[in-house]
């Protein structure tokens, strides 16, 4: 017997760690294959890197344009990195909450606060630690995207940003892909049956009280 659907509020799934630690990495495989989930595009002012697309990795607007969007708060949270903007817009994310879909969020400790602040009832957030500062700057290296005063100050900020690892709701040490994926695979699952998500349930425990 199939289990009848039940309607239910999307989340927000946070995704944090310092730059490296292959948060990016889990994510594309989290998505792929999950209809009910999708990414956030955030919008920022940093050049856009050799492969991005607008619209599909960042929306790249300059910073006269985020500063209105900040005025106008057109943001669920936003935050400077390393002397470049970013922000999530709010409406879409909201309009897909309401369609039940989940929304998954690559953000620093200090966008996380903000959603926090801003929408708590409907976040899940998840740390991903690196299993060790030497395999951190290994991968930094191996990204060869950025030249070395950026891996250096990624390094020395990466401290830092660990350090904000017991405000969120889960952490998840990224020593092995396979596993990384598959704890964060679990968490999501567990998320969406929360009770107080499945606005339907009422509905349904109601008509099988009435006996049908």
């Amino acid at each position: 017997m199939t289990t009848p659907a039940i309607d239910r509020r999307g989340l927000m799934l946070v995704l944090s760690s310092p730059s490296g630690a292959g948060k990016t990495t889990i994510a594309r495989a989290l998505l792929a294959g999950d209809y009910d989930l999708t990414l956030s595009v955030s919008a920022t002012t940093r050049p856009r890197r050799p492969g991005e697309r607008d619209g599909v990795d960042y929306l790249f607007v300059d910073r006269p344009a985020f500063e209105r969007m900040i005025a106008e708060g057109a943001f669920l949270e936003h935050a400077t990195v390393f002397g470049n903007l970013y922000g999530t817009p709010r409406a879409p994310v909201e309009a897909r909450l309401a369609e039940g879909r989940d929304v998954l969020f690559d953000v620093d400790w200090q966008g996380a606060q903000q959603l926090a602040e801003r929408a708590r009832a409907d976040l899940v957030s998840v740390f991903i630690l690196p299993p060790s500062t030497v395999e951190l700057e290994r991968r930094l290296r191996r990204r060869a995207q950025d030249p070395e005063e950026v891996v250096a100050r990624r390094m020395a900020r990466a401290a830092d940003e660990m350090s904000h690892w017991a405000e969120y709701d889960y952490v998840i040490v990224n020593d092995d892909l396979d596993r990384g994926v598959a704890n964060l695979r679990a968490i999501l699952r567990a998320e969406r049956l929360r009770r107080t998500r499945r606005i339907g349930l009422g509905a349904f425990v109601k008509s099988l009280c009435e006996g049908r």
